[in-house]
């Protein structure tokens, strides 16, 4: 069965490669997966040529995985385009959250002439998103909050991505079979709302769901839960995981186990992703577009500085990919990885 691409109020791959060429040939980024043993990671773009004293702060969940390593390219892309100063921070994992808020108050009193914030745990930082707005443009990407002040949000509507990826899993499997859900840090909007849409569109296609459990959005320990459902479910069908991290996780204690007819499917349409489904190991993954929204979130906080008018939500869309229109994507990764 051909699953054809599927993009929601997004742009295609071809547009996104055309639209953000010329920007990331300007761009050089190092991806790395891992964060070391630092406790903090920080990165700051230094655009070449006049600058305008324009400064743009951009913090994110975390810098240690390659989502938001994505995230981080785009950001800096339109950074050198736009002639801004952009400082990209976050902290060694997504776990943790005091730690992103230290970093936001940090970045918030250098006095930027915006702020562009990814909420790991939207209520811890509300209070320091809305102190800020009052004299600064505040805008979210990925994960949205509800602030007096916020500018606007610009991201994936994650409901429809999780609901998405489990209609594309349903139909890869029968009625009655038996899935697994693997969520993010307890308290992520973004991966739990990327859970509860998958869960619904899983249920109503006739699946049973027989675990249902958090990873931190980490590989390691998704391999680990996964390895422990295993146990007391040897006839798991299907795996539904919220970032592709945690999928990758999942699928090689599948492999450990020998399981040869299990679906594992991911968010976020990660390079190492789409290789695994080029190679056939993972079965899909729903492909938000992290690039675009570090661009865009630059690209507007700039014109929030300039008081242009920004729409109140933004939709970054998301693309679902499976091994007949992996090569597109795993192209457009690579113009961007540059």
């Amino acid at each position: 069965m051909i699953i054809q691409t599927m993009i929601i109020g997004g742009i295609s791959m071809n547009k996104k490669v055309k639209l953000f060429g010329m920007a990331v040939a300007l761009s050089s980024m190092v991806f790395a997966a891992g964060c070391g043993n630092s406790s903090k990671e920080a990165s700051s773009s230094e655009a070449s040529g006049e600058k305008g004293g324009e400064s743009v702060a951009v913090v994110l969940k975390t810098l240690s995985s390659p989502y938001w390593k994505y995230v981080e390219a785009g950001a800096k892309a339109a950074g050198e385009e736009l002639g801004v100063d952009v400082t990209v921070v976050g902290p060694s994992s997504e776990a943790e959250v005091i730690q992103q808020v230290n970093m936001l108050e940090d970045q918030v009193s250098q006095g930027p002439g915006a702020v562009v914030v990814s909420p790991t745990q939207p209520e811890t930082v509300v209070p320091v998103l809305e102190k800020a707005a009052k004299d600064t443009p505040v805008l979210l990407i990925d994960s949205d909050a509800d602030f007096e002040g916020k500018t606007t949000f610009i991201g994936t509507e994650n409901y429809s991505a999780g609901q998405e990826g489990g209609k594309l899993l349903a139909s890869m499997l029968k009625k009655g079979d038996k899935v697994v859900l693997i969520a993010g840090a307890l308290g992520n909007p973004a991966t739990d709302t990327r859970i509860k849409g998958a869960k619904e569109a899983l249920e109503a296609a006739g699946m049973e769901v027989v675990a249902e459990q958090p990873a931190d959005s980490d590989k390691a320990k998704a391999m680990s839960v996964m390895e422990n459902i295993l146990q007391n479910n040897k006839d798991v069908k299907g795996v539904f995981a919220a970032n592709d991290d945690m999928a990758i996780g999942a699928l090689r204690a599948v492999e450990a186990k020998g399981l040869k007819d299990v679906k594992v499917m991911g968010v976020d349409g990660t390079m190492e992703a789409v290789e695994s489904i080029l190679d056939g190991k993972l079965a899909a993954s729903v492909a938000q577009s992290p690039y675009n929204m570090g661009y865009q979130g630059v690209e507007n906080a700039v014109k929030a500085m300039n008081g242009e008018k920004i729409e109140e939500r933004i939709d970054s869309g998301i693309d679902l990919i499976t091994k007949e229109n992996a090569k597109e994507q795993l192209d457009f990764l690579k113009s961007i990885s540059k």
